[in-house]
C-alpha cells in the first residue's frame, strides 16, 4: 500500500478512532458512581473556569451560520432572521445549565473529589483569580500566535513539498 493511499484513509481512521473513543468514554461516564458532592465541586469549578463566556460564544457563532445559510437560501429573510435568531438563542441560553453538567461531569470523571477541592481553593486564591481573569486573554493572544504560526508554516510546508517533489523529478 503506497503512502498517499495510506494518507487518503487517514481521515477515515481518524473518525473510526474518534467514535470509539467517545463511545468507550461515554460507558467509562456511565459506569462510573460520582457522588452529589463531587459533581457539585466539579460543576463549580466549570462554572468558575467560564470567564470567556464559552457557551455564549458558541451560540452566537452558531446563530450567525444559521443566518448566513438562510440568508443564501431566500435572501427575504434578511429582515425577520435577527429577531428569530434572537429567540431561538434566548431557549438554548436557558439551557446552558444541561451542558455544563455535561462538562462537570467529565472533570468528576477524572478528577477525585478532593482533588477537585484543591483545584476550586487555588482557584478562590488571589493568584488563581488572576490566573482567571488573565486566561481569556491569554488564549486570545496563544490564538494570535498559532494563527500567524500557521500561515508561516502553510507557505513553508508548501514550499518544501515542491522542493522534494522537484528532487524526484516532477515539475512543480
Amino acid at each position: 500500500m503506497s503512502y498517499m493511499s495510506k494518507l487518503y484513509r487517514l481521515p477515515a481512521a481518524i473518525c473510526l478512532a474518534a467514535a470509539i473513543s467517545v463511545s468507550t468514554a461515554s460507558v467509562s461516564f456511565a459506569q462510573q458512581e460520582i457522588s452529589p458532592e463531587h459533581l457539585a465541586t466539579a460543576r463549580q469549578y466549570v462554572d468558575m473556569s467560564d470567564r470567556s463566556n464559552v457557551y455564549e460564544l458558541a451560540l452566537i457563532e452558531l446563530g450567525m451560520a444559521v443566518m448566513r445559510t438562510l440568508v443564501q437560501q431566500d435572501a427575504a429573510l434578511v429582515e425577520p432572521l435577527p429577531d428569530a435568531v434572537q429567540k431561538v438563542v434566548e431557549e438554548y441560553s436557558a439551557r446552558k445549565g444541561e451542558l455544563y453538567n455535561q462538562f462537570a461531569r467529565i472533570y468528576a470523571s477524572r478528577f477525585t473529589h478532593e482533588e477537585l477541592t484543591e483545584i476550586v481553593t487555588f482557584y478562590e486564591s488571589d493568584v488563581g483569580q488572576k490566573l482567571l481573569a488573565q486566561n481569556p486573554g491569554i488564549n486570545n493572544d496563544m490564538q494570535n500566535v498559532l494563527n500567524i504560526w500557521e500561515q508561516n508554516a502553510r507557505t513553508e510546508f508548501l514550499s518544501r513539498v515542491r522542493a522534494v517533489l522537484r528532487e524526484e523529478g516532477y515539475d512543480v
